[in-house]
């Protein structure tokens, strides 16, 4: 075989090479050819996906049972206030009870008055006075909560005023000493516990963020 044969087969083996490999390349999906667009989902498929209003909210059933009264109106509660969470209330009830309580067990309500409704003031005020009265002397330690649960919670839709029950379990040492330093009430060597029921109540939407305390009980 000469040369020039030779030089024939290579080129066409070459050739043969070249289309075949432009083939491969204009036959797939690569370079900027656009992919092609996704199928729409199936109807069946569509309904997985889809959120269904008045749904369940976590939020809401991890305080109270699904579909009591009091999650209906914790849920008309973030209708009116779409920023509102119980979770975080409840924080923020947390907090309020120890800086109430302390400052109701050493006689200075005055500092936490914002956060009380003017029945509620007076009438934790009328104790202390008769403590003052009595000349007893309170020393208080908070030692921390052990437990805060959602109670209840009403929502009036025409005022748009929300209330909210809370139930606290805490643990404290105080103690009431005469003008000679006797002890008269509680004991400062014991942790005492403390259960109250408190109610706060708020205007949902409002600007004022402060929710007040408007009753309380065992």
């Amino acid at each position: 075989m000469n040369n020039n044969v030779i030089s024939l087969l290579v080129l066409a083996g070459i050739a043969i090479f070249l289309i075949l490999r432009l083939k491969a390349v204009l036959g797939s999906r690569e370079g900027f050819e656009k992919p092609p667009l996704p199928k729409p989902l199936a109807k069946e498929r569509k309904g997985k996906f889809e959120v269904i209003e008045g749904g369940h909210d976590r939020d809401i059933t991890d305080h109270v049972p699904e579909g009591s009264d009091e999650a209906r109106a914790l849920s008309a509660m973030k209708q009116a206030e779409p920023s509102f969470s119980v979770s975080e209330f409840l924080s923020g009830a947390r907090g309020a009870y120890e800086m109430i309580l302390m400052a109701f067990e050493k006689g200075d309500l005055e500092s936490v008055r914002p956060f009380m409704s003017t029945d509620v003031y007076e009438t934790l005020e009328e104790v202390v006075a008769a403590r003052k009265a009595r000349g007893l002397t309170v020393t208080a330690e908070f030692m921390g909560i052990r437990e805060v649960s959602l109670q209840d919670a009403e929502f009036d839709r025409s005022t748009g005023e929300g209330e909210v029950t809370v139930r606290f379990s805490s643990e404290l040492v105080s103690a009431a000493r005469n003008a000679s330093g006797e002890v008269v009430e509680g004991n400062p060597n014991e942790v005492r516990r403390q259960r109250d029921t408190w109610t706060f109540a708020r205007k949902m939407g409002s600007e004022d963020p402060n929710w007040q305390l408007v009753a309380t009980g065992e």
